[in-house]
């Protein structure tokens, strides 16, 4: 046990003797679904990793201490109990006081980093939100992965965020981006955007290579960057475009008509999204999911070769 972690019997021994592990995040099980469709699909992710031979950890904490791997009553709490959302700047608070919490993807990339777990699938990433240059509203996930070095596979940002300012914040942080199969970002629930990427990988056994000259660069740094890896959903299960703009564009002028401000805007709009789709983006959310799930087992196979 790592201080101050309580890592998993399981992936403690995968770790050890350096077979593939993926971190998954707790949030998108406790926040981002509905019940009891959020435990089902907890125990689907793990088990999609499982069948690639990789080890599931899923991270939480529990009772103040950060969990790197879940047993099954474990997988139970996070879909059942209404935890609080553990970004980084909360875990010594929830430490100090014995409380339970969901892990954001900044928490839970930081700490699949203390473990020494470097591949992480998500289902989106934070980034910076419409309005920032006035809010400041930014996801801590941007500024955890210049210092955290796992590889985090994500379809991308939320169509509800500022995607072009997203990229230019990675880039202004030196956290390199790259495209799986593909030569522009992706927008979470859409497999393509407008913005096009530097680099574009077509195989797991690339991305392995790229962390690993990412260690040899960074070598004696304190702070060493992470590695978002763009995986777009497939065109054949991504959310009809022309429907998605629609929604969209209600969702927003039904925030400007509510006077909804600041961090509420986003909860809000996601919130809204959903029943205006008819659940058509949460279907679509776990499709991506699960497509990233699969694609950051294969990563973590080529990187434990």
């Amino acid at each position: 046990m790592t201080q101050n972690l309580a890592i998993s019997p399981e992936v403690a021994a995968a770790l050890e003797a350096g077979r593939p592990v993926v971190a998954l995040e707790s949030t998108i099980i406790s926040h981002g679904l509905p019940r009891p469709r959020n435990h089902a699909a907890a125990v689907e992710f793990e088990q999609i990793l499982r069948d690639q031979g990789v080890t599931p950890a899923t991270i939480a904490v529990l009772d103040g201490v950060p969990q790197i791997g879940l047993d099954s009553e474990g997988v139970r709490r996070i879909a059942d109990e209404d935890l609080a959302k553990a970004s980084v700047r909360d875990l010594p608070i929830m430490a100090a006081r014995g409380a339970s919490g969901a892990t954001t993807v900044a928490a839970t990339a930081f700490l699949a980093a203390r473990a020494g777990v470097r591949v992480f699938a998500t289902g989106g990433l934070g980034g910076v939100h419409r309005g920032a240059s006035s809010t400041f509203d930014e996801s801590a996930d941007l500024s955890t992965l210049a210092g955290s070095p796992v590889a985090v596979v994500s379809a991308g940002v939320k169509s509800v965020l500022d995607v072009p300012a997203t990229l230019e914040r990675l880039e202004t942080l030196s956290v390199p981006v790259v495209g799986f199969g593909t030569d522009v970002f992706p927008r979470f629930w859409l497999a393509e955007s407008e913005f096009r990427l530097d680099w574009r990988v077509d195989t797991a056994e690339e991305v392995a290579d790229i962390i690993r000259a990412q260690d040899a660069a960074a070598e004696g740094r304190v702070d060493r960057p992470g590695l978002v890896v763009a995986n777009p959903i497939p065109l054949e299960q991504q959310w009809d475009p022309e429907e998605h703009d629609r929604v969209l564009a209600q969702a927003f002028a039904a925030a400007d008509e509510a006077g909804v401000r600041g961090k509420a805007v986003t909860p809000f709009l996601l919130g809204y999204i959903v029943t205006a789709s008819n659940g058509v983006s949460l279907e679509v959310n776990l499709d991506l999911a699960r497509n990233n799930v699969r694609l950051a087992g294969r990563i973590a196979s080529a990187l434990a070769v």
